[in-house]
Formats: C-alpha cells, sequence, structure tokens
C-alpha cells in the first residue's frame, strides 16, 4: 500500500505478555491514545478480571473502546466495528498514526482486514435459551452445525459461541459463510509480544488478580446481574464464583485460572502466527526494537 496511507500500529500478544505497560510508553512518545481491542473489557464493572488499565495508567495517556456497556449488554462484533472504526478514523485524521492494542484476535482481524460480519441483530430470548442450556451443550451444538466457526471459539467462550449459534437461527446460514472482507485505506504495522517468560507472567498477574479482589468483584457482579451471566463463565470469573459457592479454595482456584490462562494463550498464539504476520519483539528491547519499527514507517 502507498506510504502516504495513513498508519495503523497493532500491538498485539497473549494475555499476560505485556501489552499494557509498552502500549503506554509508545502512547507517550508519539503522543497517542490506546484504542482498546480486549473484549472483555468493553465491559464495566470488570476490571480486576479482565486486567483493565488502572485509573493511574488511563490517566497517563487516554484510552478509547473500554467500558463501553454492562456486562448484560453483548456487543457483537460488528457492533464493536462500527464503534470502532470512527475511533480510529479521528485518531487517523488528527496525528496520521493510530495505536491499537489488545489480544482479541478476531476483533483485531476484523478492524485490520475489514471483515464483515453478518447483520444479524442480538436476540435476547434466544440467548436467554442458549444460557439455560448451558455451554457444555451449546458448543457441542456449534461444531455440529457450524464447525468452521466452532473451531475458532474456546469450547469455554460462551459469548462467542452464543453469538455464532445466534447468526446461525436467525439467519439459516452459518456464521462461517457470511462473513466478507474489504480492506480498509489503511496501512497496518503488526507488533507482537511473545515473552520467554510467560507462563511465569501468567502465575504471577492471577496471582494478582486474587489480591486485587477478584473474588468481590465477581461476587458485585453476581449479585447485580446473575451468576448465569455468561461472561462470569469466563477465565478468572467462573474459578472466583466457584470459591463464592464454597467448591474451590482460593488457592485451588488461582491454580485452575492459571491453568485455563496459559491454555488461552496457547490459542492466542496459534492464532496471531496463523491469521496476523507481526514483527516480534525481543524480549531485551521491546520499546527500541518497537520505535525502530514505527519511525520506519513513518518516514
Amino acid at each position: 500500500m502507498n506510504s502516504s496511507h495513513p498508519l495503523v500500529i497493532t500491538l498485539l500478544g497473549p494475555t499476560a505478555s505485556g501489552k499494557t505497560a509498552l502500549a503506554l510508553d509508545i502512547a507517550e512518545r508519539l503522543d497517542l491514545p490506546v484504542i482498546n481491542v480486549d473484549s472483555r473489557q468493553l465491559y464495566r464493572e470488570m476490571d480486576i478480571g479482565t486486567a483493565k488499565p488502572t485509573a493511574e495508567q488511563q490517566a497517563r495517556v487516554p484510552h478509547h473502546l473500554l467500558d463501553l456497556r454492562r456486562p448484560d449488554q453483548p456487543i457483537t462484533l460488528q457492533e464493536f466495528q462500527a464503534i470502532a472504526t470512527p475511533c480510529i478514523n479521528a485518531a487517523l485524521e488528527q496525528r496520521g498514526v493510530a495505536l491499537l492494542v489488545g489480544g482479541s484476535g478476531l476483533y483485531l482481524k476484523a478492524l485490520t482486514s475489514g471483515l464483515q460480519p453478518p447483520a444479524v441483530a442480538p436476540q435476547p430470548q434466544l440467548r436467554q435459551q442458549l444460557t439455560a442450556l448451558g455451554q457444555g451443550i451449546c458448543h457441542p451444538l456449534l461444531q455440529a452445525a457450524d464447525p468452521r466457526a466452532a473451531a475458532k471459539i474456546a469450547p469455554a467462550d460462551a459469548v462467542r459461541t452464543q453469538r455464532a449459534l445466534e447468526v446461525l437461527y436467525a439467519s439459516g446460514q452459518p456464521m462461517s459463510r457470511q462473513a466478507t472482507a474489504t480492506p480498509p485505506p489503511w496501512r497496518v504495522l503488526e507488533l507482537g509480544l511473545n515473552p520467554a517468560n510467560l507462563r511465569q507472567r501468567i502465575q504471577q498477574r492471577t496471582e494478582q488478580l486474587y489480591r486485587d479482589g477478584l473474588v468481590d468483584e465477581t461476587r458485585r457482579l453476581s449479585e447485580r446481574y446473575g451468576a448465569d451471566l455468561p461472561l462470569l463463565q469466563t477465565i478468572g470469573y467462573g474459578e472466583a464464583l466457584q470459591v463464592i459457592g464454597g467448591s474451590l479454595s482460593t488457592a485451588d482456584a488461582v491454580r485452575i485460572t492459571s491453568q485455563r490462562t496459559r491454555q488461552f494463550a496457547k490459542r492466542q498464539r496459534t492464532w496471531f502466527r496463523r491469521q496476523h504476520n507481526p514483527h516480534w519483539l525481543a524480549d531485551q528491547a521491546t520499546l527500541t526494537d518497537a520505535m525502530t519499527l514505527i519511525e520506519q514507517h513513518l518516514r
């Protein structure tokens, strides 16, 4: 693409890889806002369990696309694109460059490749029925009806599983057959983080989540929105719910959460290698390498 086109920098990597800290450093040096591309951080009141940037971090650099809705108001990929694209365009108009940061591969792919998901409105009644069935039934249903879509969705990801089934039942066509792509008029520089000590970082992150009050946050969410809220079945919140219910000790919850997070990180890395082509940054010089690449693309 012509170098006169504006540049979108995408900082991606598995959970706990250090994206937030590096994004803050890059944003400060380029005087840019951080545009969030983390599917769970889109929701209000879910701060600890999603490792959302803290108030202090958000005070250092403006952040966009955080806290868009309540946890019981699911955001579809199409809705996210409709909100995110004007945000990106505004940054490009002001600075000629935008900074996207996150680990939600499908959301990143949709923004950078112009993926057009099916235009199916949310179906609240259907979602209630799917929630009542439970993820243990819903994901196998999706595997049978749309194996291509199911292969891209983790078995424990109730939100995306319900969305794929919603599209299928509402339109009569599998989601995997409906997506098209129209690349946006941007150049994209993908920077990737994949530290060698990721396992240790995940363990430390998990322990910190519980010390910071994940169980109390989960209790508040459960009391306000109900324990069957799909987002409360995701990593960390699901284990914290079991601590509240008395079926898990905190120590076991930490162990299981860390294990689930490692499994999730493995899936993220597989996605990034197959669906993206980032410049993987060296562990010892991530900021230096990142700024060198950015400056080369801004010339």
